[in-house]
């Protein structure tokens, strides 16, 4: 795949997600997409499928009345873009850690999005 057509779904995916649009996240997806989300180091959330995926990303809608990831670098290898990420985040409830509504998150990271037959097949996330 070609790197502008990875640019372009990498894009259009956190465009889709920052509008907090799952059908638009999910067009873009393999329908064997696989999901990843590391804190700290260790994954704790994994998701394989469609519907496996949708369940989560409608779960994390409720998390945040608004959501922006912003795009600072994108590097390529083969079918893989490593993208780094500047995330910020309301947050629409209390969190068990302490974190309160209305209050900011505010993170840097990076995602991994594999590539098959035209669509996005792994996301994985680090924080």
């Amino acid at each position: 795949m070609m790197r502008n057509t990875m640019t372009k779904l990498v894009q259009e995916y956190v465009k889709a997600y920052n509008s907090f649009d799952v059908e638009g996240m999910i067009q873009l997806l393999h329908r064997d997409v696989i999901f990843r989300n590391y804190s700290n180091g260790k994954v704790n959330v994994e998701t394989r499928g469609i519907s496996e995926f949708r369940q989560v990303a409608e779960q994390s809608k409720t998390l945040f009345t608004s959501r922006e990831q912003k795009i600072k670098e994108i590097s390529f290898s083969s079918e893989v873009a490593e993208v780094l990420i500047d995330y910020i985040g309301v947050l629409a409830i209390d969190l068990p850690n302490g974190l309160k509504v209305g209050e900011r998150v505010n993170l840097e990271g990076k995602s991994i999005f594999h590539f098959c037959n035209g669509k996005i097949s792994i996301i994985e996330d680090y924080s």
